[in-house]
């Protein structure tokens, strides 16, 4: 570690590289951040398809610039080829930097089955083949899926500006198709979900998380330090080991 912060380093799927907000308002100044950009084309295999290939690249440049464990924070990016791919890129990722390594789609797995959630409703802002690809990854996983729904959004830009209401809206709508599911996923990396989070875990009276909190709270846990956080939701409130 440098110092006594750990320091984090993230592989974002916009070419900005900039750390998302989730990070520090979840973590304050307990852990240092550091980020990467890839530059996708849009949220679907054709915008990931000339980008995957420079993961290492990025994983690399973390590892320069002081990363003490690094994750991939772009969930769809991470499983679209499939489960056995997402496991190969991580094991790429730590063979090419030496560093412990995870991906927001490992991520998600790791949040599920802390929260204790089994039978899943699925809101995401995708197109259908991701949905699709999405329900096969965490079938694989060993979830079921009760109910799946995406807002058909392939624009970067157009992710961030998903508002809280149409989160708990889309997120109301899945988990009503079948009340009996454990809990509720909002998945894409690019959507700002903690205030969804908190109002629908009041509403449902189940937990919920969603792709970026799950992602911070997998990558902090690996780099040892506490994952913990008062405006997490449910996933936060919980001792967890790495």
């Amino acid at each position: 570690m440098n110092g006594l912060l750990p320091t984090i380093g993230l592989i974002v799927p916009p070419g900005h590289g900039q750390v998302p907000q989730d990070g520090p308002e979840l973590y304050g100044e307990r852990v240092r951040f550091i980020a990467r950009g890839l530059g996708i084309g849009g949220v679907s295999p054709e915008g990931f398809a000339p980008v995957i290939d420079t993961v290492l690249d990025r994983a690399r440049e973390l590892r320069a610039a002081g990363a003490d464990v690094i994750s991939l924070m772009g969930t769809s990016i991470s499983f679209y080829r499939g489960p056995a791919f997402t496991e190969s890129l991580r094991q790429a990722m730590a063979g090419a930097t030496g560093l412990p390594c995870t991906t927001m789609s490992h991520a998600i797995v790791a949040a599920l089955r802390q929260l204790g959630i089994r039978r899943v409703a699925v809101a995401t802002s995708y197109i259908d083949v991701l949905n699709d690809k999405l329900a096969a990854y965490l079938t694989h996983a060993g979830f079921e899926v009760t109910a799946i729904e995406g807002m058909s959004i392939v624009g970067v830009q157009e992710v961030g500006d998903v508002t809280t209401e149409a989160l708990v809206g889309l997120s109301r709508k899945v988990f009503a198709r079948d009340p009996s599911a454990d809990g509720v996923f909002i998945s894409c990396g690019g959507l700002l979900t903690l205030p969804a989070i908190r109002s629908l875990e009041a509403e449902l009276q189940v937990p919920v998380t969603a792709s970026s909190p799950a992602g911070f709270w997998d990558v902090v846990r690996l780099a040892g330090a506490d994952a913990r956080s008062p405006r997490g939701g449910r996933l936060f409130a919980m001792p967890t080991a790495a």
